[in-house]
């Protein structure tokens, strides 16, 4: 790629370049045009073959091609790669059996579908995903940790290739910059750009907030966004393992592969309240720790967060998220208007309390996972392409923001962590390298100090 797109650049981002052109990103992304291989190929009945390969074979990865193949029209997986065998090998078996026991079932989504992925179609290591973007496929599937996706991304845009990326897209100031340059690039090339922020794509959040847009509660002075809950996954170390393979098979709990909780997970729920406002934040103050999950094995992560988010206006977003098993369990969404309160929540769906009454969307509860897939696939055949990455990138660094500031005990502005110089990624990217993190002699991970730790300066 040219020089735009590296890690470093482009230079000197502000908060409002940034922004610009976000107001055309709508709930399922902005028509931006015709893509006219897939608008010819794939607009005849509605039901002509879409490629696709899938890069990062986890469990989310897993369900992101199932969820894929089982859209209406013939969708094929045509290429699989992950940085270890097994993964793929499991993943590969498990959507074979899948695809197997529904083909030819009319009243099933994978009437069409196919896994053709023979042995010289399946990649193995860290160039995977080079493997899987030259096999002849028409979109990938980004479902590796996280840490990965700027490089990955950037390489499907290089080769035309139409993409669904799961969140976050980056775990660093200079990984969201490197998405957003290629994200340019993507764009000009008319580019399907789908983003794993699912919620989005949920009729039920779509009309609550169009009824906060629209005024229905007013002025909105604070949001209050959650995800508090117990812990996940603990990968153990086995003796026959690098040091690279055990962070990469134990990856959540590495900020070079994750970028904490509050980047992985709590992203959800910053992506909502940003779109409540639809603005992003300007600066951002909080705290956090490692209070219960102090083990060798939980890596460099915090347990909890809770961040103070400032807007251009003054307003405000308070933010929690935390994995202690036992404690308070939220994972959801408010929003405090001068004439209402708008309560939103993934499970129970979207509430607006006004001196009116109670509102609740009439639509039906979907699997939003699903959904998204179900939306981008139907876009594709119709011949129309809509870019959901700069959205991704505004979610990504807001969360990003927030465990900066944390980590660091001190307030930071949007614009000092976007145009940050600390890159967490590796120097070499091969299994006998060493992460960028590593264990001291007692086998534990140095851990961010609030009012010490340098958040900012590589």
């Amino acid at each position: 790629m040219s020089d735009q797109t590296s890690p470093n650049s482009p230079a000197g981002h502000s908060r409002r370049q940034f922004i610009k052109g976000a107001s055309a990103v709508v709930a399922g992304g902005a028509v931006l045009g015709l893509n006219q291989r897939i608008a010819r190929s794939a607009h005849v009945g509605g039901s002509d073959e879409i490629k696709i390969g899938l890069i990062g074979c986890g469990g989310r990865g897993r369900a992101a091609a199932a969820q894929a193949l089982e859209t209406k029209g013939k969708v094929t997986l045509w290429s699989v790669g992950d940085a270890f065998a097994d993964n793929m090998q499991g993943t590969l078996d498990a959507l074979t059996k899948q695809v197997g026991e529904n083909a030819g079932n009319k009243d099933s989504l994978f009437y069409e579908s196919r896994v053709e992925c023979p042995s010289e179609r399946q990649f193995v290591g860290f160039d995977a995903y080079k493997g899987v973007i030259d096999s002849g496929v028409d979109l990938v599937i980004l479902a590796t940790p996280p840490g990965f996706r700027p490089i990955h991304f950037e390489a499907a845009v290089e080769a035309d290739k139409h993409i669904f990326a799961e969140k976050p897209v980056a775990v660093d100031g200079p990984g969201v910059r490197r998405f957003l340059a290629a994200n340019e690039v993507a764009k000009a090339k008319n580019l399907m750009v789908a983003i794993g922020l699912q919620r989005r794509h949920d009729q039920r959040y779509v009309e609550a907030i169009e009824k906060i847009h629209a005024g229905d509660i007013g002025e909105i002075p604070l949001t209050r966004v959650y995800w508090n809950g117990g812990g996940l996954w603990v990968r153990p170390r086995k003796p026959e393992q690098t040091e690279m393979e055990y962070q990469m098979r134990n990856w959540y709990y590495f900020n070079w592969l994750c970028g904490d909780h509050i980047v992985e997970q709590h992203i959800h729920n910053l992506d909502i309240g940003n779109w409540i406002r639809n603005k992003l934040p300007v600066e951002a103050h909080g705290l956090g720790g490692r209070q219960v999950r102090t083990g060798k094995d939980y890596g460099e992560i915090f347990d909890h967060h809770a961040v103070e988010y400032t807007y251009d206006d003054g307003t405000k977003m308070m933010s929690q998220c935390c994995h202690i098993d036992g404690s308070w369990s939220a994972v959801d969404e408010h929003a405090h208007g001068c004439k209402g309160i708008a309560h939103l929540d993934d499970g129970r769906g979207p509430e607006i309390i006004t001196a009116d009454g109670k509102w609740r969307s009439k639509a039906k509860k979907v699997d939003n996972h699903h959904q998204e897939h179900h939306d981008m696939f139907a876009a594709l055949r119709r011949g129309e392409i809509y870019n959901e990455g700069d959205n991704g990138a505004h979610a990504t660094m807001t969360a990003i923001l927030g465990r900066m500031a944390t980590y660091s005990g001190k307030k930071i502005t949007w614009d000092e962590a976007l145009n940050s110089t600390l890159d967490l990624s590796p120097k070499k990217y091969a299994f006998d390298a060493d992460p960028p993190v590593l264990p001291g002699k007692d086998g534990f991970y140095a851990i961010a100090v609030p009012g010490v730790t340098d958040v900012l300066n590589g």
